[in-house]
């Protein structure tokens, strides 16, 4: 009781100063909510002051604090765009990755925060921080390839549903997914869905596009055999080149 009343004076009080000094109080006590809400309010009355810089920053970390990594974001881009070369720009400009969706929504703030990681790296290469934003940079883009692939299983799985070829737009979507993310760990998946899509679509080919359709699905054989000799997903590639190897009448 006795703490909320102290905080419900400070709110109404006008002394900036004295509200300032009890926003970092409640924000090196970890109380988040609390030095938010009077940061809020002194950011704009400090500016232009000595205390604009840090009470900004402290504002992104609130925020962050709470994990309103969207919010939290938008302020480290206001201080670093307002500070370019302040005293908490390079930890404004590692702080933007947080805000990424999960790999089923809209992925417009992780390629966002992927830029932002990239400029961050050209700006601080030297960082003690450097090592953990390649890491957190090839999260996001594993992130984003994981979305190519529930993308790429989705038009497998709907196959020539409403007589559309999604079993090419699968294909399409994998290899674009391979030269965009050429090192993700989905690598081997992506691989086998084009072999697979291509199989699909020779066993539900019309007569004149057979024997092209068997000989691309005999490459995509290959193509993975060689890569991954081992894989697993070898027995299934086998017999998608048994099938259609056994098919393919003209000259190979």
């Amino acid at each position: 009781l006795s703490s909320c009343g102290e905080y419900n004076k400070i709110l109404k009080s006008t002394d900036y100063e004295l509200k300032y000094s009890y926003a970092k109080k409640y924000f090196n006590a970890k109380q988040y909510n609390k030095s938010a809400t009077l940061l809020d309010e002194l950011v704009t009355i400090f500016k232009g002051t000595a205390y604009a810089e840090e009470s900004l920053y402290l504002l992104a970390q609130s925020y962050y604090g709470q994990k309103d990594y969207q919010t939290a974001s938008q302020y480290f881009n206001t201080y670093y765009t307002t500070y370019p070369k302040g005293e908490y720009t390079e930890l404004s400009r590692y702080g933007l990755y947080l805000d990424s969706p999960d790999p089923r929504l809209d992925q417009t703030q992780t390629y966002d925060a992927i830029n932002q990681l990239q400029l961050y790296l050209e700006y601080y290469p030297q960082s003690e921080r450097a090592a953990e934003a390649q890491k957190i940079m090839f999260e996001l883009q594993e992130k984003l390839a994981y979305k190519e692939l529930l993308a790429v299983r989705l038009y497998f799985n709907l196959g020539n549903y409403m007589r559309d070829n999604n079993f090419l737009s699968a294909v399409i979507t994998a290899e674009n997914a391979l030269k965009n993310y050429p090192y993700s760990k989905y690598r081997e998946e992506f691989m086998f869905y084009i072999l697979r899509a291509k199989y699909e679509q020779a066993v539900l080919s019309v007569e004149e596009k057979l024997q092209g359709r068997y000989r691309e699905v005999v490459d995509e054989y290959y193509t993975y055999m060689n890569e991954y000799p081992e894989g697993k997903y070898v027995k299934q590639a086998q017999k998608f080149y048994d099938y259609a190897s056994k098919r393919i009448t003209d000259v190979y």
